[in-house]
């Protein structure tokens, strides 16, 4: 079995597209979601750029929580190192509470020195104020009253308020394989990606998990390990190499942020031009049809994956996306799930 959990990619393709309309479609995309069978939706955190532009994860969490009844929501990822944990645990406890116990808090260290730097974090802090970020949240969610001596927090005896009603769920995400093994053993579920590393690589980081949950004992019974992987079900090779072109051009604004200089004209992400070719690129993530896509997924579904975080949104229309998600919900998921799911007419 393995489980399936629709990221909700957040693309602005220009300031005329309106940022109304783009989170108006990343709500019926969630309820949506929840109809054809996903488990979980996922909510990216990003600033200042247009592409996985939610600055509120929480905010738009609780608005999907209002209009779905069973679906897990997920964020993928809260950036702690621009945030301040006194502030976010007291949030993340009130959205759990609105979302009826359906949170899982995603946190990471951030991935855009774009933005980090922008917002007062250097790139080359963010692994040891994610550390300390991390260690004092766990605190204030677990401990009824907290104080604290570090390197980036120090403050007198506190308590967080109002109290979780439950132990909140925390999922790390973490790509060096050393990493998801030391966050798996100290009881934390694992987002994960191998990017535009080999099947081998991602292997690493399956292994690395299941080594970790294995040494956490009791607290590691239910850890999951998700992986984070581009996705789009083509109707035939033709709509598969569409899909792979307007892939591409993403792509080509994500590295400018992600690894490249970080070219920004008043907030829209300029494309540059990409080292990795659109051959080496449609061989590593999962855009094609049925057949080929149940073959693909089939391998992470034997190297031990509990659920891939399906991320599908790269330019194309509303209604492209949402059609590609029911034969997704009918072709593809009842190989994985088990379960059928009858087709739904539309999101709306």
């Amino acid at each position: 079995m393995m489980d399936f959990n629709y990221f909700l990619t957040s693309y602005l393709p220009s300031k005329e597209y309106g940022g109304k309309r783009l989170y108006d479609e990343m709500i019926e995309q969630a309820v949506l979601a929840e109809r054809l069978g996903f488990r979980a939706v996922s909510i990216p955190e990003h600033h200042l750029v247009n592409i996985l532009i939610v600055p509120s994860p929480l905010q738009l969490a609780v608005k999907i929580a209002a209009l779905t009844q069973r679906l897990e929501i997920m964020t993928s990822i809260v950036v702690l190192p621009v945030r301040d944990m006194r502030v976010f645990a007291g949030e993340a406890v009130q959205a759990d509470m609105l979302c009826d116990g359906r949170l899982v808090v995603g946190v990471g260290r951030g991935a855009f020195a774009y933005e980090l730097e922008r917002l007062g974090v250097p790139m080359n802090e963010t692994r040891e104020r994610f550390d300390e970020s991390l260690a004092v949240l766990q605190a204030l969610l677990t401990e009824e009253e907290v104080s604290w001596d570090g390197t980036y927090y120090k403050f007198d005896p506190l308590t967080v308020m109002p109290r979780p009603m439950r132990p909140l769920p925390l999922m790390v995400a973490a790509m060096a394989p050393e990493g998801i093994y030391h966050c798996a053993k100290q009881g934390f579920n694992i987002q994960t990606t191998p990017l535009q590393a080999s099947h081998d690589v991602l292997l690493q980081q399956v292994e690395a998990f299941h080594r970790g949950k294995a040494e956490a004992g009791a607290r590691g019974e239910h850890l999951r390990l998700s992986l984070q992987r581009p996705v789009y079900l083509a109707t035939d090779e033709a709509d598969a190499r569409a899909k792979l072109a307007l892939t591409y051009e993403y792509y080509k604004r994500f590295d400018n942020v992600f690894s490249g200089p970080g070219v920004v004209n008043h907030g829209l992400i300029e494309p540059l031009p990409r080292k990795q070719t659109l051959e080496e690129m449609a061989s590593n993530i999962l855009i094609c049809p049925p057949d080929e896509m149940i073959d693909r997924l089939g391998q992470y579904a034997e190297a031990g994956i509990d659920e891939v975080i399906f991320s599908a949104g790269f330019g194309q229309s509303h209604e492209e996306t949402a059609d590609m998600m029911q034969r997704f919900a009918r072709d593809v998921m009842p190989h994985f799930t088990g379960q059928r799911v009858p087709a739904v007419a539309s999101a709306a």
